[in-house]
């Protein structure tokens, strides 16, 4: 499974809060998270720290807008869910386990996995997935909070972030593997 699959809830969630309500996107969200791990589970494959991460979310903000039943605006739910997806990769670059370190062992041969370069190039993918769920944390709070900037400034920043993850994912493992002469995908991460 690669790294934007895993990122599938909260893409639902997006597409789910914009078109119905913030409440059908987490409960959506929450669904397709418990469904995904049950399929790993099924499937004998490790269930991955953001799947989990992803699970304990949604499932707290589903049941947090069923008791409480706050006035989510876009920007307070956003902000909500994209902090909650910084905290899940901050924790695991902090526990030693960055979150993409999962999804390379997919695509990389074993051999490969106790490599510091495998690691270490891991490490700084997930830095960088950790720094723009960051910048879409940012621009959350500065939509909600500080009046002249509008919702639109949010949403780019938003895919800004997105799309500069993804582009590094993809051209990080290359270069690693140019510069330490490896062959096929020994640090890939997707």
């Amino acid at each position: 499974m690669s790294i934007l699959l895993g990122l599938l809830p909260f893409i639902v969630f997006f597409v789910l809060m914009r078109l119905v309500h913030p409440l059908a996107g987490l409960s959506a969200a929450f669904a397709v998270s418990l469904l995904m791990g049950i399929l790993q589970w099924r499937r004998g494959e490790s269930i991955k720290v953001l799947e989990i991460g992803s699970l304990a979310l949604f499932g707290a903000l589903t049941l947090y807008t069923l008791i409480a039943a706050p006035e989510w605006t876009v920007a307070t739910v956003r902000l909500a869910v994209d902090g909650g997806l910084f905290l899940i990769a901050a924790v695991s670059l902090l526990i030693g386990q960055p979150f993409t370190l999962q999804y390379a062992r997919e695509s990389v041969p074993q051999e490969f996995w106790t490599s510091p370069v495998f690691f270490t190039t891991n490490v700084r993918i997930t830095a960088v997935w950790t720094a723009a769920f960051a910048v879409m944390t940012a621009a959350d709070a500065a939509a909600q909070y500080v009046e002249a900037i509008p919702l639109c400034i949010d949403i780019a920043a938003t895919i800004a972030a997105f799309v500069g993850a993804v582009w590094f994912t993809r051209w990080y493992p290359a270069v690693v593997r140019r510069r330490f002469g490896l062959a096929g995908n020994a640090s890939s991460a997707s």
